[in-house]
């Protein structure tokens, strides 16, 4: 049962589910085909959210996260994930519960939900958010999802600043690595523009196209990341977004592969998932989440990049490999 201070923070801190849409936010893909179907990512983190933001016990969220469909659950834990955060930034080990319990196979989008919470805490306290999982698997490799979730936040919510004037905050030393950390904010920033043009190809890589060069490899491949796992379009649209990225299609196809493994880890990978990594890298779903998994080898490699990278590198240089076979 909630409490009177959970019902207080619920009401102060959980915007309406409307307000999260595409048609509210005034982005270009309002008027898409797939807005309606996109706008319940969004809409699931927040009911997520406010569950876990009010209840008292975390059996109570447990066990309205279970009945939640299994395609949308994930961003349900993100929410739940989110909110235990932003508690536990005030005393607590929520997080750290959740995560080593049924929130363990959605591990991968609930970084994510960490940097949603970091959107709405001051950077002082950043240094506490993520939990001590012990020796989880991907752990705490993944936790570069969670400046990634701040970058996919910061770009849906404050879209002026970060979109139209492309800014860029200064660098924090998340895990070590303050010089990776502007290149992980435009991996959540890419996931952010496949909701913003409603899973348009034209619109994303236009978008995409904008910014200065520099950045286009890693937004692409956060592109490549929600087109796979939150879906919006059939092999068709899937194809032409491959086309459109051009150069970079094997950073799209490192985002099929992360979405792949994450789905995969999860327990549920949905059609559109399987057919999307199948376009963009030409591989089945089971080959992805192999290939994440041999490709994390590579993180134990000696050098100043973090190895959440040298994870991502192992995986691009698979389809870098197989394009110049392709094209000799």
């Amino acid at each position: 049962m909630p409490t009177f201070l959970g019902t207080a923070r619920r009401m102060a801190l959980t915007p309406a589910l409307d307000a999260v849409t595409i048609g509210k936010r005034g982005f270009p893909g309002a008027d898409s085909p797939a807005a309606s179907r996109l706008d319940l990512v969004p809409q699931t983190v927040i009911c997520g959210f406010e569950w876990a933001i009010e209840a008292r016990s975390m059996a109570h969220v447990q066990r309205r996260l279970s009945v939640v469909d299994p395609e949308l659950r994930g961003f349900a834990y993100e929410g739940a994930t989110m909110a235990y955060t932003v508690r536990d930034a005030f005393g607590g080990h929520r997080t750290r519960d959740l995560l080593l319990d049924t929130g363990a196979p959605h591990l991968f989008v609930a970084y994510i939900g960490i940097g949603f919470a970091m959107a709405r805490l001051p950077r002082r306290l950043w240094s506490k958010v993520v939990p001590d999982l012990g020796d989880t698997r991907y752990h705490p490799t993944m936790s570069w999802l969670a400046v990634d979730g701040y970058g996919f936040d910061r770009a849906y919510f404050d879209t002026d600043k970060w979109i139209g004037r492309q800014y860029l905050p200064a660098p924090y030393p998340w895990a070590g690595a303050p010089h990776y950390f502007p290149r992980a904010l435009d991996q959540g920033i890419g996931r952010a523009l496949w909701f913003m043009h409603g899973a348009r190809p034209e619109g994303v890589a236009g978008a995409v196209g904008r910014f200065d060069p520099a950045r286009q490899p890693d937004l692409w491949s956060g592109a490549g990341l929600a087109a796979s796992f939150a879906g919006g379009c059939d092999a068709e649209g899937y194809d032409r977004l491959r086309e459109l990225a051009g150069p970079h299609r094997a950073q799209v196809a490192l985002g099929a592969v992360l979405a792949a493994k994450a789905r995969d880890y999860a327990g549920h990978v949905p059609d559109y998932t399987s057919t999307a990594v199948r376009v963009f890298g030409g591989v089945s779903v089971a080959d992805a989440s192999a290939l994440a998994d041999q490709a994390s080898s590579a993180g134990e490699a000696p050098g100043p990049e973090p190895s959440y990278e040298l994870w991502r590198r192992a995986i691009r240089a698979h389809f870098e490999a197989g394009a110049r076979a392709t094209s000799k």
